[in-house]
């Protein structure tokens, strides 16, 4: 029925209830029990009740136990603490309390423990520890009477004051009613954590129960035996209350204790009596809290090294929940000395489970433990794992990660060069989460350790070297550099060319800095400078050292002036690239097959052929002709014939490649209303950070992260001006395919400040177009317009995959259909280097799977595509033949098209300039269907070279 339907009939049935409460006729005690239910049952189903609360509190006086059962059921569940009717339900509770009948009594102390008020707790301090402990109360009444009193101490812990009822209360874990003895156990565990000294008297007698369980058959204990385990709950509390005092020191005791942990261990490794989940549960339950109190108690070598040895059983158990307990229970192991080379052992199998657990918990406490068994014999290799294994880590890992690497390097670093080396991987691996404690850090040591600040000067200064540097990194190269940058120019190692750059700005400095004359002058005057075996290294350091000492402040000030800026004139990169061009134009003349491209005539062919020699074409237009022998295929699949062609749609490749790289200076309008549309994204291809767009007016980076179907970019506008560019606006075109949320970004870039606008991405579906960023400012009175298109490709939302041979082929035969292939044949131009392509296929966000392909020359890999219409499996075959110096792609996808998204991208620059990053010529039937404005572009060109 419906919901109104519903409604209508609660009303109409609340409406006769309340009609019956208020009658002129009595009800007896069954009509109020009927009528009480069904108003229960009307809250149940989410309906708030407003009255018959007295007709339920007149009900726990009825002597009937079914009329009692429904107004107690009332009370528990709907009255609260602070009911004004909660006088009344207490003193029905103690007269039931009072009443010596068992199932009353059960009955009140039920409601107790559900209701369990501050107000009770008080009124009922003495009633319940009295049933609990009574000689003639039935071991049901006493079991519900000790859980009773546990949920009021929880409340109230002062209504058990030490001394009062603590010898009683122990000696019921000698009852012989096991539900005693559970109920009881939970009670003094809670207790004795609060109060210890009060109740030691316990643990002679916990062990005296725990042995006679370890010992007992699973038949004993029939009432009690869960899945041929012994009361396998009570063991539990036993030893967690055991876990509450040290080690006894009654050696009779000890001995007892001794040998009943013996008997779990030995349990531990005999064969299952049961193939039932609930068995090893229980059985592993025993185990582990046994071993806690192993670990607990810390002074039994063999015992902590035969439970190293069972966790380590567990390491390569299938259930998940028993590794992440292992690694738990094996991080307390390690830190004791007993167990710490029994941990060890174990090191590869941690670090395996590292690499290949799927539960992010579980990475988590393998971290953990590798950080604890972490000594100086294993540092380094531990340390490394860590480092590799946090370049794909959780990010809600990565921040504690950094903290323990760094914890563990200065801990343990034999050489302080190996510190400061894995702290400055630290910083490249994981900048953003490396707190400033951590490279507050690295810079003290170096300050306190001479031995280490040259290396620290010299490693900082060529990893400031890098094309893009973390904003830490740079922090820490500033200071060191600063302090020590002075023991580069007398290092060995560095070049002549560097150190004649250092003196140069260590002479600046003096004009700059008038206080660092005197250190400086000391630089200079030091054997290694002017004394140096390099006449130009010690004709600089003379004339520097000379000019600062007789030159005046004015006469510096004008040597050592700013540079100015230099003069306008022909690049003299693209002189250099126009005199390569036209060494390779005359060569190609020379050979008669200038500019040549090849064309695939045949779109279904299983392999590369070895075309056969053919003799110089007479003119650029002419077509040579050979007949190609196939080269054994493994897909099963046709030949192909290679032909080569001259042009691209008519244009001179030579020229093309001009026309693109004077494209690639970056200029901005002439005129108002004039656009500049340039496309840069393609460096970004097989990398996440770099300068999108420069000009000398403006600076646009980008550093950008990708996870699944999502990813975040993050753009840095610096104005490089000396007056601020207002009417600031950076908008992201919409797609279709592509979701974006863009922050608005600062409408005034003021002069020399950098701004950040962070920009989210979903991958709602495949997509082919890269999404256009547009800018715009205004500079010089007019307005500069700018279109660039965002480093965002299909392969960004790409993850590796693992698989085995036979997977991979089976799926690969699998996916046929038309829609679901791409495939292109590309010339090589230059030497095909195997570990070159193998970085470029990682850099694109697929695996590179080793001896899966009969050819070891052939590379195939697997990924997964996420976008939020769901996952799409992608695997790629590359298969280079060496003597045709050819490659061929092949890509196929498990959804139709998708494989042709991986391929395409328009934009005939980029495809250029891919041609000249990458050295290779692509050859394609599509190529000569083209235009400049939207021209076939296969990401994967990089993978040819």
């Amino acid at each position: 029925k419906s919901r109104e339907a519903e409604i209508k009939r609660i009303n109409k049935e609340l409406a006769n209830i309340r009609s019956k409460f208020k009658g002129d006729r009595q009800l007896d005690g069954y009509g109020k029990k009927k009528y009480v239910c069904k108003l229960l049952f009307i809250f149940l189903l989410g309906v708030d009740i407003d009255f018959g609360y007295m007709e339920a509190v007149n009900l726990l006086s009825s002597i009937k136990y079914t009329e009692k059962q429904i107004g107690y059921l009332f009370i528990s569940v709907l009255i609260n603490h602070s009911h004004d009717l909660m006088k009344l339900v207490i003193q029905s509770i103690k007269n039931d309390l009072n009443s010596g009948k068992p199932i009353h009594i059960s009955l009140a102390l039920n409601c107790i423990a559900n209701v369990g008020s501050p107000e009770m707790a008080e009124q009922l301090a003495s009633e319940v520890p009295r049933i609990l402990v009574g000689s003639d109360t039935m071991d049901t009444v006493r079991q519900n009477a000790a859980l009773c009193l546990l949920r009021l101490y929880r409340v109230s812990p002062k209504i058990l004051p030490p001394g009062e009822w603590t010898t009683r209360i122990v000696q019921l874990l000698s009852d012989k009613h096991l539900g005693v003895v559970t109920a009881a156990c939970s009670l003094i565990y809670e207790v004795a954590r609060d109060n210890p000294d009060d109740y030691k008297n316990c643990v002679p007698l916990a062990v005296s129960r725990l042995s006679r369980i370890a010992t007992a058959n699973y038949g004993d204990l029939q009432d009690y035996t869960y899945y041929f385990v012994p009361a396998p709950w009570l063991s539990v509390k036993l030893f967690r209350l055991l876990q509450t005092y040290p080690p006894p020191e009654d050696p009779a005791i000890r001995a007892r204790l001794h040998e009943c942990i013996e008997a779990v261990l030995n349990r531990a490794m005999e064969a299952p009596k049961s193939k039932k989940v609930q068995h090893s549960n229980a059985k592993n339950a025993v185990i582990f809290e046994a071993i806690s109190l192993i670990i607990h108690y810390d002074n039994d070598p063999d015992q902590m090294v035969r439970a190293c040895n069972q966790l380590g059983t567990y390491l390569s158990s299938r259930e998940t929940n028993l590794r992440y307990l292992a690694l738990e229970s094996m991080c307390s192991l390690a830190s004791s000395e007993y167990s710490h080379e029994a941990v060890k052992k174990h090191q590869s199998t941690v670090i395996q489970a590292l690499k290949s657990e799927r539960d992010v918990s579980v990475r988590q406490r393998a971290i953990d433990l590798l950080y604890a068994m972490c000594d100086k014999t294993n540092a380094m290799e531990i340390v490394e794992e860590m480092l590799n294994y946090l370049k794909t880590a959780d990010y809600s890992i990565r921040e504690e990660m950094v903290l323990k690497v760094a914890i563990l390097a200065e801990r343990y670093a034999v050489d302080y060069t190996w510190y400061v080396d894995t702290i400055l991987r630290l910083i490249g691996i994981a900048g953003d989460y490396v707190s400033e404690e951590v490279w507050y850090r690295v810079i003290q040591i170096t300050v306190n350790r001479d031995d280490v600040q040259g290396y620290a000067a010299k490693t900082v200064f060529e990893a400031l070297q890098a094309p893009a540097c973390h904003e830490n990194m740079v922090k820490v190269g500033a200071y060191i550099l600063g302090e020590f940058g002075n023991l580069i120019a007398g290092d060995g190692r560095s070049s002549t060319a560097t150190r004649a750059i250092l003196l140069t700005t260590y002479v600046k400095f003096i004009n700059l800095f008038p206080e660092l004359k005197g250190q400086i002058q000391k630089v200079l005057q030091s054997d290694n400078q002017i004394r140096n075996a390099d006449v130009e290294l010690q004709q600089r350091c003379l004339e520097y050292l000379r000019m600062s000492s007789v030159a005046s402040a004015e006469v510096l000030n004008n040597v050592l002036e700013v540079m100015p800026p230099f003069p306008e004139r022909e690049s003299s990169i693209l002189a250099k690239l126009q005199k390569k061009k036209s060494v390779i134009n005359n060569k190609n003349l020379a050979d008669g097959s200038a500019n040549a491209n090849t064309t695939t005539t045949t779109a279904k062919a299983p392999a590369i052929p070895i075309p056969t020699p053919a003799a110089p074409a007479p003119s650029t237009n002419a077509v040579t002709n050979s007949t190609p022998a196939p080269v054994v295929d493994l897909i099963g699949r046709e030949s192909i014939v290679v032909t080569p062609s001259t042009t691209i749609d008519g244009v001179n490749a030579g020229a093309l490649l001009v026309d693109v790289f004077a494209e690639a200076e970056p200029k901005l309008p002439s005129q108002d209303n004039e656009v500049i549309t340039q496309d840069n994204s393609d460096k970004f291809l097989t990398k996440h950070n770099g300068v999108l767009y420069e000009s000398s007016t403006i600076q646009i980076g980008v550093k950008s992260e990708f996870k699944q179907s999502t990813g975040t970019l993050n753009i840095f506008f610096g104005n490089k001006t000396n007056f601020q560019l207002a009417g600031f606006t950076s908008v992201v075109e919409l797609s279709a395919d592509l979701q974006t949320d863009c922050q608005p970004v600062n409408s005034t870039l003021e002069a020399g400040a950098q701004v950040q606008q962070i920009i989210s991405l979903e991958a709602l579906s495949d997509f082919a177009e890269t999404p256009a960023l547009n800018i715009s400012f205004n500079m010089n009175g007019g307005q500069q317009r700018l279109s660039l298109r965002l480093p965002v490709f299909v392969t960004k939302f790409l993850s590796p995959v693992e698989m085995n041979a036979q997977d991979f082929f089976m799926r690969w035969k699998n996916l046929v259909g038309p829609a679901q292939e791409s495939q292109e044949v590309y010339q090589a131009k230059f030497p095909m280097d195997k570990e070159q392509s193998k970085l470029k296929i990682l850099g694109f966000g697929l695996s590179v799977l080793e001896g899966i392909d009969p050819n070891p020359e052939n590379f195939v890999s697997a990924a997964i595509l996420y976008t939020k219409q769901g996952q799409v499996g992608c695997l790629m075959r590359l298969e280079p033949n060496l003597q045709a110096s050819m490659y061929r792609l092949t890509i196929r996808a498990s959804r139709d098209n998708v494989s042709s998204a991986l391929f395409k991208r328009g934009s005939c620059k980029i495809y250029v300039s891919i041609i000249i990053n990458s050295a290779t010529e692509v050859t394609s039937s599509k190529v000569s269907h083209v235009t400049t404005g939207d021209m076939f572009t296969p990401y994967m060109c990089l993978l040819a070279t």
